[in-house]
């Protein structure tokens, strides 16, 4: 038994074909906590730049809020705690960071599957995890994704 699982999303439809599994994980008994993680990424300006950054920011902690809002209850089951965090940096490093702190027993994640130019180029935040996890780590590729 998982006693906390986590689930970083991105809001992304890709991210959230995690929770599929996550909710076959919960039925049959396996996981008592969920917690489903979120990483702001606020882009790094330059100094000559006019923009608000602390504005900036908020904006994007509000979008995740509001987002990460309508998740728990199509995961939640009978026994089964949910709870959302939000936190700031590199998505990859923050996970570990966050599992390590935290207690997690296991991290489901989805990932595009690229290889080759692709991951060089795009580079992958799941395949980081993996590669610094020290909990298992449940990859998910979703079928519809596969190329």
């Amino acid at each position: 038994m998982y006693q906390k699982v986590l689930v970083p999303l991105d809001g992304s439809e890709l991210a959230e074909c995690a929770l599929a599994e996550v909710k076959k994980l919960s039925a049959g008994g396996l996981v008592r906590e969920v917690v489903l993680l979120s990483v702001v990424v606020v882009p790094t300006l330059n100094v000559g730049e006019a923009i608000d950054y602390s504005m900036l920011r908020k904006s994007h902690f509000e979008k995740m809020q509001k987002y990460l809002e309508s998740i728990p209850s199509r995961v939640a089951s009978e026994g089964i705690e949910v709870t959302t965090t939000i936190l700031e940096g590199n998505a990859a490093e923050m996970i570990i960071d966050y599992v390590k702190k935290n207690a997690v027993d296991l991290i489901v994640i989805a990932t595009h599957g690229y290889s080759g130019m692709k991951r060089l180029m795009f580079g992958s935040v799941a395949l980081q995890v993996l590669h610094d996890s020290y909990v298992p780590v449940l990859l998910i590729r979703p079928k519809s994704f596969k190329e």
